[in-house]
């Protein structure tokens, strides 16, 4: 939701500053054991974007590979991923497909959620997973390894939207405009009081690579603008883009994204709920 880029560290990462958020809008994953070594079945409206993918390539099969190894046991599972999200479109999706196939199939074998290898197992398969095995309001900084839980977010609608444009987040990052050892460092937030705090703090924090993705693809600027005028209370980029957010009042959801609709009919939107740490439900069966 917010985005703040520091110095590179030792091992070439930038280190960051992020406020991180989730919607109840994602792809779904079905598990079932199986006899025969674990495989992924995609479905879902961008599914020919993974079709051909190498196994080493899939963060799915990456992660339950991880947890073989860190476990010493095989844990054979057939995955039905349907893919609701583009991909490569700074959402998040495959760090949060991996992330919960590391909780499916913990809890498909029985195996304890409090594993202690199960932090550093994540943040293996990328910066993103960890936060993501949570699901719930964070505050993350380093590369994504240092988190901090949050209060519930204040009760809002998000829409999601994006130009069906893919961004290569190392062309962004390489696109950065933005200073990254002049900002100070932004105290871990304590709670919002209402959805105009919350945007309030998210203007104030910005999204630093939001200026190099719109060098790099003008288009988000047109899908920031149409949702400002949809009527959000707050809009910008998510992640490194293309796909951008926006915030308004519940209930209004449905509203916006049809003027937005009414605007750019031909890009991707969904429309949902902002969720809180207090009622994400992330191992329902």
């Amino acid at each position: 939701m917010s985005l703040r880029v520091r110095a590179k560290t030792g091992d070439g990462y930038h280190a960051l500053e992020s406020l991180v958020g989730f919607a109840d809008i994602g792809d779904r994953l079905h598990l079932a054991a199986s006899k025969a070594p674990s495989t992924v079945e995609v479905s879902g409206e961008f599914s020919g974007a993974l079709t051909g993918m190498a196994p080493q390539d899939n963060l799915i099969l990456r992660a339950i590979a991880a947890l073989e190894q860190a476990r010493g046991q095989a844990f054979n599972t057939h995955v039905v991923l349907e893919k609701n999200l583009p991909v490569a479109a700074g959402l998040g999706g495959g760090s949060a497909d991996a992330a919960a196939a590391l909780r499916g199939v913990m809890q498909l074998y029985g195996v304890p959620r409090k594993a202690p290898e199960l932090a550093e197992m994540a943040l293996s398969l990328g910066a993103d997973v960890p936060v993501c095995l949570a699901s719930a309001p964070a505050w993350m900084t380093g590369i994504g390894e240092r988190l901090t839980a949050l209060p519930d977010f204040p009760a809002a609608d998000i829409i999601l939207v994006n130009p069906r444009v893919r961004m290569p987040t190392a062309e962004v990052f390489a696109a950065l405009q933005a200073p990254q050892d002049g900002q100070s460092a932004q105290p871990i937030p304590d709670g919002w009081s209402d959805l105009a705090a919350l945007c309030d703090f998210l203007l104030a924090q910005g999204n630093d690579l939001q200026n190099g993705a719109i060098s790099l693809a003008p288009v988000i600027a047109d899908c920031v603008s149409a949702l400002h005028h949809a009527g959000a209370k707050f809009a910008a980029m998510s992640g490194s883009g293309a796909s951008c957010f926006a915030l308004c009042e519940a209930g209004q959801g449905a509203h916006v994204g049809a003027a937005y609709r009414a605007q750019r009919g031909q890009d991707w939107v969904q429309v949902g709920r902002l969720i809180g740490a207090g009622d994400t439900k992330i191992d329902e069966a």
